[in-house]
């Protein structure tokens, strides 16, 4: 597991459904694209695992991996984990689903378009596991 403070995103498949169905039609989204960054639910993996452990009541092991070794294990691993490794690199190291600022003329955040919507949270989502 690599345990880093880069930020990802995390959004139930409902909730982007539910904000996909009010963009539709709505003409503030005309031509661009709709970004779904629930304050909330912008979390590091650290927060993630800590949310997780105040919840469970039990501390997991953080075993820390440098990210020479983690592409490392990419090129040398099989697919369908390498697929998955490659994914978790693009998220947790680089942070490519949230290091960019999101230009007006091409872009809106739904959670700033449609603020009356509950979006279901991080810590609500993982109350489903205890």
């Amino acid at each position: 597991m690599c345990v880093l403070s880069t930020i990802a995103v995390f959004s139930v498949e409902d909730d982007v459904g539910t904000y996909t169905v009010k963009a539709v039609d709505d003409p503030r989204t005309l031509n661009k694209t709709l970004y779904l960054r629930p304050p909330n639910n912008t979390l590091s993996h650290n927060e993630l695992v800590s949310l997780w452990e105040k919840k469970h009541g039990k501390t997991l092991e953080r075993l820390y991996i440098p990210e020479d070794e983690l592409l490392k294990q990419i090129q040398e691993s099989p697919v369908p984990l390498n697929i998955v490794l490659s994914i978790g690199h693009s998220a947790w190291v680089k942070g490519d689903h949230t290091n960019f600022h999101i230009d007006p003329s091409f872009g809106v955040e739904a959670t700033e378009l449609y603020p009356d919507v509950k979006y279901i949270t991080v810590d609500e989502y993982l109350n489903r596991f205890l």
